[in-house]
């Protein structure tokens, strides 16, 4: 990259430690070129607050802040919870946030005519992949830049040193200072005591979870939840219509209280090194259990047996930053179809921390009570004699074969 070049740079900008001391870093290494910081909104709510005073403070030339979260709901949660889509266990809240804001950010870069495009990932995580993915399909010719690839700072302590030497103003301290990532789907917490996998998170200390409260202090009482379902998109909550993104936020709160959604991993990052994340996701864990219930009694068992191998490499997928791929969407026409008939109402009980099933209907339910009754019903049980012979044909065959090759000393 020809740094004289770059005269215009376009930020991902969070208002955190990171894109935060971007901001000069960029100036002092560039040319003392124009930033333009670009906040995508994805629900990440209190942290939006002050953030155009603060991009400004610390030298930007203005601030864009996308309101993302209609978006990022429809068209990423949604089509990737319908999947059934789960990396080791993690809900996929940072992946599938990352081609959301990608997107806004390729858009603001060629409507300002911007020279580069900025953004505040390390060089040892994920997100540096999902954003500069998504980046070369919407702006193939867009130079990246990515200061955690180029600077000389080590560590998060030294980042705190430089914003200290820059003035820029921080809202963490080195004693919280975990990294975070917040939206209206999740929050991740990594670094820290986390760091070493024998320490249990602090669950029960004030101020660790943000979304919910730990199942120990959570109601000794459960609470009922409705969710109703059209072609596998949530529409209703309790019987209230509402929007997708209406019905997560309501979880949220619902299964925050109830100390639903957490999720202590130790996953496998696509830069090959391991990783310890705890993770709050109360309301997507609701909506994903009500899913899958759903889908237990309206899909034929060929299909979701296939649906589930599916799933693993759709989550690959979106965990490694493939969003827009042909696989991705090909998948994605796969999922669709199997959502034509998800269609229903699903009952479950939150109690400290559990997902509880507590009722399902559909009417394109596949479960026939009048079938499998053990009462009295039209089904012939004869017919297991002859099915049972014919499925075991080969079987039969083969001991047929064995023993009487065995009698001739084969």
């Amino acid at each position: 990259m020809d740094k004289s070049k770059i005269k215009k740079v376009v930020l991902a900008y969070s208002g955190g430690l990171d894109t935060s001391i971007i901001i000069p870093w960029l100036k002092e290494n560039y040319n003392n070129c124009e930033v333009i910081a670009v906040s995508g909104n994805v629900g990440q709510a209190d942290e939006l607050e002050g953030l155009e005073e603060k991009a400004l403070k610390t030298g930007a030339s203005k601030l864009y802040v996308l309101d993302l979260t209609e978006d990022y709901v429809d068209n990423y949660i949604i089509p990737t919870m319908q999947a059934g889509a789960v990396y080791e266990e993690y809900l996929l809240g940072t992946s599938t946030a990352r081609p959301c804001i990608a997107k806004g950010l390729a858009e603001i870069a060629i409507k300002e005519n911007a020279d580069a495009i900025c953004h505040g990932c390390t060089g040892k995580g994920n997100d540096q992949v999902r954003f500069e993915l998504a980046l070369k399909h919407f702006a193939p010719d867009m130079p990246v830049i990515a200061p955690w690839r180029e600077w000389d700072i080590k560590s998060r302590d030294e980042e705190i040193d430089y914003a200290e030497a820059h003035d820029v103003p921080l809202k963490i301290n080195r004693e919280t200072n975990y990294s975070k990532d917040k939206n209206l789907w999740h929050l991740s917490h990594e670094g820290l005591d986390l760091e070493d996998t024998g320490n249990e998170p602090l669950y029960e200390k004030p101020g660790f979870l943000e979304m919910g409260v730990s199942p120990v202090d959570a109601p000794d009482v459960p609470s009922y939840v409705e969710i109703e379902f059209e072609k596998g998109v949530p529409k209703a909550l309790d019987g209230v219509k509402m929007s997708a993104k209406e019905i997560i936020l309501k979880l949220n709160k619902l299964g925050g209280e109830n100390g639903i959604g957490l999720l202590d991993i130790v996953e496998n990052r696509l830069v090959g090194m391991k990783c310890r994340g705890v993770y709050e996701t109360p309301g997507g864990t609701i909506l994903y259990r009500a899913h899958e219930y759903l889908e237990s009694v309206c899909l034929d068992k060929m299909t979701a047996h296939e649906k589930q191998k599916l799933a693993i490499t759709y989550a690959e997928l979106v965990y490694n930053g493939q969003w827009f791929t042909p696989l991705r969407e090909a998948l994605q026409a796969f999922v669709d179809k199997t959502q034509e008939r998800v269609t229903g109402k699903v009952r479950l009980k939150l109690y400290k921390g559990n997902v509880i099933k507590a009722g399902v209907w559909s009417d394109y339910t596949l479960y026939s009570e009048e079938i499998a009754t053990f009462g009295e019903s039209d089904y012939n049980q004869a017919d297991a004699t002859g099915f049972i012979n014919l499925y075991g044909l080969p079987i039969k065959v083969q001991a047929m074969v064995d023993a009487a090759n065995k009698k001739k000393g084969l």
